[in-house]
Order: structure tokens, then C-alpha cells, then sequence
């Protein structure tokens, strides 16, 4: 199906295409871009694929039509650049020949070979990214559409061109794209994608983690992430990407009473963050604030169900699933405090609140305490109003507290008064254990109020400290 679209392309694609014709091969602009005009959203990425070799068709562009950071693939017959458009800014262009693919069933890497429009579009992942848009002179703007998906677009579904199953078995990275273009796009999957997936689910685990990842990143950063996610749970993707989420899942019943699904809670916390902030980290905190319920939960007929320790327990398992899913460092210090201090405000909000309680409160979170007061009140998924509403007013009064106390922004970018080289040159010690206590004790009498933030009073305190302790503690100890 050949229909012609009336849009306005931007003026660098109809260069291109004049530049084509010059060499005269077809070129076709396709995959993400031509969806998203479709789907009259922004998008700065072009892919570009041409009939025959795109080796010299890309220098040909990067020449005449001042490409800048040019990289070329040879090997892989691709080629990236930056172009820019008189009208609508930097445009990121990736050049690539028409291929078609064969895959092993025991390799995601496809034997590639050249191949026509038709192959190429016929191993796109879904029908709504195997559409074409001709920027040669002839047919300029006509959208070649061999699987209706810009039907599919105007439906919001998700189909594949050919068997699911083969798609999926061809590169399983795709059942993740399936999730991210339903959380994404807000896209429904149609029943044989999902079952395919449900099929096919193990062969995920031949993908590498960083793309995983990269697609997981994508789903988590939707406008709801829950859509995305309920679908790895539901086909069994998560299981394999990720076993302690899945693992959250489930209710147990014990004398009659049942504990809230740690997963689908989960899921929802997100949702609500989302809502708020688009901090990556912020809202894989919630992904895994509760990741250590299922291991310390327990039922005894005093308490009922409990999870004592599941924030100790979670930290560890944070640090475990960073490593295996090759997340980058840099963030993981702060999804550990977010999973560790997730539950400090709640009780806080149900008493009253001493200036120490709060001081240490502030300290500990540090700069992130507003991330982890909205993630606090993300973590409120009752569906009763009413207890809705008294914690919610409970959380109103921990922050007015937490302004009359008075030194967020001190807290915030807390120092203590005094170095630890300060204590040992005050006190005549060597570089020693008692030296970290004392050190420690200084920095709790400050946040508790017992000694103002004051480097002479911090002084006066560690001698005084270190008398009481007694002039024969053996510094080496």
C-alpha cells in the first residue's frame, strides 16, 4: 500500500533526496521518524536507508551538505552524522543500506546480506516502524505501507509484519520494545504479540544487559511505567531480566489474612512518582523500595504479617542488581539511601516531632530529602480516602516541622565543625578506631542539639568527651 502524506518534511530530507537522484539510487526515509510524523510527534532522529551502497552516498552528504561528526561503519554498510536544518535545528541522521537478515536460533546476531525495500521492511520489529517515506523527486512524500501500520498507528496496536514468534525469536530484544512502545506510546498489544511473548520469554537472556537496560531505561521514563512493566510480569520477561521484582508478586493468605501485593503496590508507587518528577533514579527508587519484602517476610499471630529489616535487605540486593544489569554506578549511592530511609518519615508523621528527630532526618537524606519525601508520599497507595487523606496531612505537618526547624540548606550540605586530623592533633592521637567514635559522637551531639554547629564548641566537646572516656583508652584499639 502506496499512500502520499501531506506533511511538511524538514528541508536537509528533501537535500537528501535531491542528492539521490544525483546518484541516482532510491532513498527512503524510515522506522521511528516516519511513526512519529505519523503520529505528529517531535523526533530529531532520521534514519535513512538507501538501495545499494550507503558507504560513498553518506560522504557524498557529509561533503555537500556539511555533515559534522561524521562516523562511519563501513562494515556494517552504516554511517552517522549531524546535519543541520535552516528551519528546525540539528538533526541526528543515521545512513544505512537495505538489507534483509537470517538468524541462527542459538545467536541474536543475524547473518546480513543486501537486500531490497521490501526485505528490509519486512524485518522490522512492528508494522508501525515498517513504514517508508520516499525522498527521491519522484513519489517525493508517498509513504509505502506493506502492513497497514499506519492503520495500526490510528488504532494505537502493536503487531508485528511477520509471526510474532519469529520476530521475537529473530532479535528478543524486541519483547522488550513491545513493552516500552506500550508504555511509550500508549499502544495495546495485540493477543498473538502477547502470547509470543509469553512463549518465547527465556530467549531473552541471550540479549546483552546494556541493551536490555537501554529499553528498560525507556519504560521506566514514560509518562506510566506500569504499562510497560505489568507486561514483562505478565508474559515472564521480568522473571528472566530481573527475578527479584517478580518476585514481589503474590499475596500468601495465613488464618484469614492476606498482605498487599508487594508488586502491584510497587508498580504503582511508581506511577505516582512518575506523575511528579522525571528523575530517572528517583523512580527506580520506587522500583525497588520494597525489593527485600520477599525475603523477610513473616506471619506470627501477634503481629500478622511483617517485613522487619527489609530496607537493609534491599540494599544489598540494589547493589546486586546494578552489577548484573550493568547500570551505571554514579546513581547507585542514592537509590540506596532512597531504599533505605523510605520508611524514616512515617513514623514521624504519626507522633510528635522533636527538632533532633527531624535534624537527623535531614542529615541523613542530605540534598535528596525532598526526593525522599515525594517518595514517601508516592509510597501511599490506599484505597481508602480517608486514611489517604490523615497521612498525607500527617506528611504536611513532618515538612512545616522540617521548616521551622530551620536548617534544611545547612543540613543539606552538612560538614562537621571539626576533622577527624582536628581530633587527633586537639587530643595527641594517632589515626585510630576511638578517634572515628569520638568523631562520631561530636557529629550526634550536633544534630541533636546538644552543642551548637561551632568549631570551638566541637572542641570543648571531644576533650571533654575523651576525659569521660578516660585517659587509658588505648588509642590503637
Amino acid at each position: 500500500m502506496t499512500t502520499r502524506y501531506k506533511t511538511i518534511i524538514p528541508e536537509i530530507l528533501h537535500s537528501i533526496g535531491d542528492l539521490a537522484d544525483e546518484y541516482g539510487i532510491g532513498c527512503y526515509l524510515v522506522g521511528g521518524y516516519v511513526r512519529d510524523m505519523v503520529m505528529q510527534r517531535p523526533c530529531t532522529d532520521i534514519d535513512i536507508m538507501v538501495i545499494g551502497d550507503p558507504v560513498p552516498f553518506a560522504k557524498a552528504i557529509r561533503d555537500k551538505l556539511n555533515g559534522k561528526n561524521f562516523v562511519l561503519f563501513e562494515r556494517f554498510r552504516t554511517a552517522q552524522l549531524e546535519l543541520a536544518d535552516p528551519k528546525q535545528g540539528v538533526f541526528k541522521v543515521e545512513l544505512v543500506g537495505a538489507r534483509k537478515e537470517s538468524y541462527n536460533p542459538d545467536s541474536r546476531k543475524p547473518v546480513t546480506l543486501i537486500g531490497t525495500l521490501d526485505d528490509d521492511l519486512l524485518r522490522r520489529d512492528f508494522t508501525i516502524n515498517a513504514l517508508a517515506l520516499v525522498l527521491n523527486r519522484e513519489g517525493r512524500n508517498q509513504i509505502i505501507d506493506h502492513f497497514h501500520g499506519v492503520e495500526d498507528i490510528n488504532f494505537r496496536t502493536l503487531r508485528t509484519p511477520l509471526d510474532p514468534e519469529q520476530t521475537f525469536s529473530d532479535d528478543p530484544l524486541r519483547m522488550m520494545r513491545a513493552a516500552r512502545f506500550a508504555a511509550q506510546l500508549e499502544f495495546r498489544l495485540l493477543p498473538d504479540v502477547v502470547e509470543a511473548m509469553k512463549t518465547m520469554h527465556e530467549r531473552v537472556k541471550i540479549v546483552s544487559m546494556e541493551r536490555i537496560s537501554n529499553e528498560f531505561f525507556k519504560i521506566m521514563l514514560s509518562p506510566r511505567p506500569s504499562t510497560g512493566l505489568i507486561i514483562l510480569y505478565e508474559t515472564g520477561v521480568m522473571k528472566e531480566i530481573m527475578p527479584e521484582v517478580a518476585a514481589m508478586a503474590g499475596i500468601e493468605q495465613f488464618d484469614g489474612l492476606g498482605h498487599k501485593d508487594t508488586l502491584f503496590h510497587t508498580f504503582q508507587v511508581i506511577d505516582n512518582v512518575a506523575a511528579k518528577s522525571e528523575n530517572l533514579w528517583l523512580r527506580m527508587s520506587a522500583l525497588l523500595h520494597d525489593i527485600g519484602k520477599p525475603a523477610t517476610k513473616r506471619f506470627t499471630k501477634s503481629a500478622g504479617w511483617t517485613f522487619h529489616g527489609h530496607d537493609a535487605v534491599g540494599i544489598r540486593i540494589v547493589d546486586k542488581i546494578f552489577k548484573y544489569m550493568h547500570w551505571p554506578l554514579d546513581p547507585m549511592e542514592y537509590v540506596k539511601k532512597m531504599v533505605r530511609l523510605h520508611h524514616r518519615p512515617i513514623p514521624l508523621s504519626k507522633e510528635e516531632i522533636s527538632d533532633s528527630a527531624i535534624r537527623r532526618l535531614m542529615f541523613d537524606s542530605g540534598e535528596d530529602l525532598q526526593d525522599l519525601m515525594n517518595l514517601c508520599r508516592a509510597d501511599v497507595t490506599s484505597k481508602n480516602p480517608r486514611k489517604v487523606f490523615q497521612i498525607m496531612s500527617n506528611f504536611n505537618q513532618v515538612e512545616k516541622k522540617i521548616s521551622e526547624v530551620g536548617e534544611k540548606d545547612l543540613l543539606a550540605k552538612w560538614r562537621p565543625p571539626i576533622s577527624g586530623q582536628d581530633i587527633m592533633d586537639t587530643l595527641g592521637l594517632p589515626e585510630s578506631r576511638i578517634v572515628g567514635m569520638i568523631k562520631k559522637r561530636m557529629e550526634n551531639a550536633v544534630i541533636d542539639g546538644l552543642i551548637p554547629y561551632d568549631r570551638i564548641a566541637a572542641l570543648e566537646y571531644i576533650k571533654k568527651l575523651y576525659q569521660e572516656l578516660g585517659n587509658d583508652t588505648n588509642p590503637a584499639g
